[in-house]
């Protein structure tokens, strides 16, 4: 490991990382414990941004962040998404690095610290780390590296969450967060990890999740669930599309994210609609895209078996009648 760091704060007269945090209506005090996450770690005051993007919440969290540090940036705009706000953040940070923050989620600070080494002392464009529901972790061994982003997706399932990785901003140049959909993540981050020539991953926890009953992800309405779907499917297709005309390497490597992403999003149609119709009409859509049959790929154990299950009607049947059992 180099004495010196890759970075250095004097000349490159940057913040070394913008904390891009994303708020709407979260309870203050949450908002709270995330920019203590932030201010607790041990970047100085000039290496970190930490940016607030509220979007649209009903009442300003302003004041209680100027009490936190005078330092924050507070950006409002009307409620318009997630997407629009982290790409308002994109456009407001000006550290060399990113990592993406919900505001009722904080860091997990001696975990994290190791993701901060590791963009210090390597030539490193992206940290891949862990989530957790737990509010403490402990820091794991030297982290795998580093390797290419078309390589690593190649051999394993994607955890698409923008908050569980911290990345070099320049490799994003023109790309953003898709507008107006849900499951954003799931087309970023593969077309992010695409543009990654040095990965880092480590099975440290540096990131704390909280399971609300309230989030847009555990509401259970009819209506709600069907655009979650529906979105869901546009992300594949949108997935394919480019996929199409990639280089073989990259191409290999989105075709194993589109699969996985495809297998999750019949087994999501069969569990919130239990309807086999639906289902049909859907594998229909997949079938005319050629996404459906999954392809015959050895990817993993579950993998295989969802495969040879959803093959014939006969075990879509038998799969839909043990998920129901098991929800039971």
């Amino acid at each position: 490991m180099p004495t010196q760091p890759v970075y250095t704060q004097d000349k490159e007269k940057k913040p070394l990382v913008s904390f891009i945090v994303t708020y709407h209506n979260e309870p203050i005090a949450m908002l709270q414990e995330c920019v203590r996450s932030i201010l607790a770690l041990s970047l100085n005051e000039a290496e970190r941004q930490i940016i607030v993007v509220d979007d649209g919440s009903e009442v300003s969290p302003v004041n209680e962040l100027i009490g936190l540090s005078p330092g924050i940036i507070y950006v409002r705009q009307p409620g318009q998404g997630l997407s629009r706000a982290r790409n308002r953040g994109i456009e407001t940070a000006e550290g060399n690095f990113i990592q993406f923050v919900d505001a009722d989620d904080f860091l997990l600070t001696s975990t994290y610290e190791q993701c901060l080494d590791i963009i210090r002392y390597r030539e490193a464009d992206m940290v891949l780390f862990r989530a957790t529901s737990s509010t403490s972790s402990v820091p794991q061994p030297e982290a795998e590296g580093p390797v290419t982003g078309t390589e690593y997706m190649t051999h394993h399932n994607l955890c698409a969450s923008a908050w569980t990785y911290l990345f070099r901003k320049a490799i994003l140049h023109d790309l953003r967060f898709t507008k107006d959909t849900l499951h954003e993540d799931e087309e970023f981050t593969p077309l992010l990890m695409l543009r990654v020539e040095n990965l880092y991953v480590t099975e440290g926890k540096a990131y704390h999740y909280r399971i609300r009953k309230d989030s847009i992800t555990h509401r259970t309405d009819r209506r709600w669930k069907m655009r979650r779907l529906s979105d869901a499917e546009q992300v594949i297709y949108r997935l394919k599309e480019k996929a199409d005309y990639l280089p073989v390497k990259e191409r290999i490597a989105m075709d194993r994210r589109i699969a996985q992403l495809t297998m999750d999003h019949i087994y999501n149609v069969m569990t919130l609609t239990k309807d086999e119709t639906h289902l049909n009409h859907v594998l229909q859509r997949l079938s005319r895209r050629r996404l459906f049959p999954l392809p015959d790929k050895d990817y993993t154990a579950k993998y295989r078996y969802f495969r040879k299950m959803t093959n014939s009607a006969f075990g879509r049947k038998m799969l839909m009648m043990a998920l129901r059992l098991n929800k039971g």
